[in-house]
């Protein structure tokens, strides 16, 4: 409640007390602030507080935006028709103005990027593949041929940009109109801007809507030619694939860690157990992603 009886609606983030997370919310205020000043559309942020001895861990404080998230009433509801018609223009506009932002920021410096001289295809892939050799409780030969395929078709590297990291249909906020907020930037790097691309590529973000490979909404084409109108620059339809195949292994050995989670008992839930079983979905893709 502001003087003079004024309410606002916000909302706040804050760091689970006495969790180990890997993301900050100083760090999450900083690039929100970042990407807003470069013109994407994010929740305004409000005030952020390093001091846990405040609330109990450290929080900022950011505009609450009224809409949607779930992407299966996006993606079905008829109240939505209009926006699955928008939605592609405005995603790509978006994804541009990201990979636009200046990696020189001093607010941008904490973000992790590949080392002097290496590719961040390379990187990713020998990253990803680690974690599945430290945490894969039993064998997958479909993700073992992922890892070989995707190495013998490293593509070109390109101009870092940063990379969202998980943009995808379910990490946006919209209306009837469309997108109202880019949100969930915990995953953001330092890295290839196709990779943003082929993430939101990956046939898991379709929910079911697989006549329209980009997050369910369009095809590629339209999307590629979309995102270069916004100014994201030529979008090389190949180097796209690769991340898209390896959006699949990625995503494959996500489910394995959410999975590996429940089996080790920290977390009790069903909906990581659940997700142990999806990891053959992605290896169905990743098998039919290969053979095309």
């Amino acid at each position: 409640m502001r003087p003079g009886g004024h309410s606002e609606r916000l909302v706040l983030r804050r760091d689970p007390p006495g969790h180990q997370i890997q993301s900050s919310r100083g760090e999450e205020f900083r690039l929100l602030r970042a990407a807003a000043a470069a013109g994407v559309v994010v929740p305004a942020v409000r005030w952020c507080e390093d001091d846990a001895a405040v609330l109990g861990s450290p929080f900022f404080l950011m505009d609450f935006v009224p809409g949607e998230t779930l992407a299966r009433r996006l993606l079905r509801d008829a109240d939505y028709a209009r926006a699955r018609s928008a939605l592609p223009d405005q995603l790509a506009e978006a994804l541009a103005r990201i990979h636009a932002m200046d990696l020189r920021a001093p607010e941008l410096a904490f973000l992790p990027r590949p080392l002097a001289g290496e590719a961040p295809a390379a990187a990713e892939l020998t990253r990803f593949e680690q974690i599945f050799r430290a945490i894969s409780p039993d064998p997958h030969p479909a993700l073992e041929l992922g890892f070989r395929w995707l190495a013998a078709r490293l593509p070109t590297p390109r101009a870092l940009a940063v990379v969202h990291g998980d943009f995808r249909v379910g990490n946006v906020i919209f209306g009837p109109e469309g997108l109202r907020a880019v949100i969930d930037w915990e995953l953001a790097h330092v890295g290839d801007p196709f990779d943003d691309i082929g993430w939101l590529c990956v046939r898991s973000w379709r929910f079911g809507a697989d006549g329209n490979p980009v997050g369910g909404l369009c095809d590629r084409e339209r999307f590629f030619a979309a995102y270069e109108r916004a100014g994201g620059g030529p979008v090389d339809a190949n180097a796209v694939r690769w991340w898209e195949t390896f959006g699949n292994l990625k995503w494959a050995i996500m489910c394995i860690m959410q999975a590996k989670t429940f089996l080790d008992g920290a977390v009790r839930s069903v909906e990581l157990a659940s997700l142990g079983r999806r990891v053959a979905e992605m290896e169905l893709e990743l098998l039919a992603l290969m053979e095309a």
